[in-house]
């Protein structure tokens, strides 16, 4: 024996007639917190930000080798040549 039911109802009658908990607040919350995240996790994506993190030790570097390089050159160039 077969029988089909229909039912017109929408979600939040269907889930206080089966029992089931309202999780929209949850919910909400939940989207929320990860909207926000996600905008943080953007702003660090940003093209200025990137550089602030990055340049910071290339520059550094740079400034050392190119020290290190001006230093050689006016050594080399103040002292005269032993024999």
């Amino acid at each position: 024996m077969k029988f089909t039911v229909n039912m017109e109802c929408s979600p939040e009658e269907a889930r206080t007639f089966f029992g089931l908990p309202d999780v929209q607040p949850m919910q909400q919350a939940l989207m929320k917190e990860v909207q926000e995240r996600m905008m943080q996790g953007m702003k660090n994506m940003e093209p200025d930000a990137l550089m602030q993190q990055w340049l910071p030790m290339s520059m550094k570097a740079f400034d050392q080798f190119q020290n290190m390089f001006w230093s050689s050159m006016q050594n080399t160039g103040t002292t005269p040549a032993k024999k």
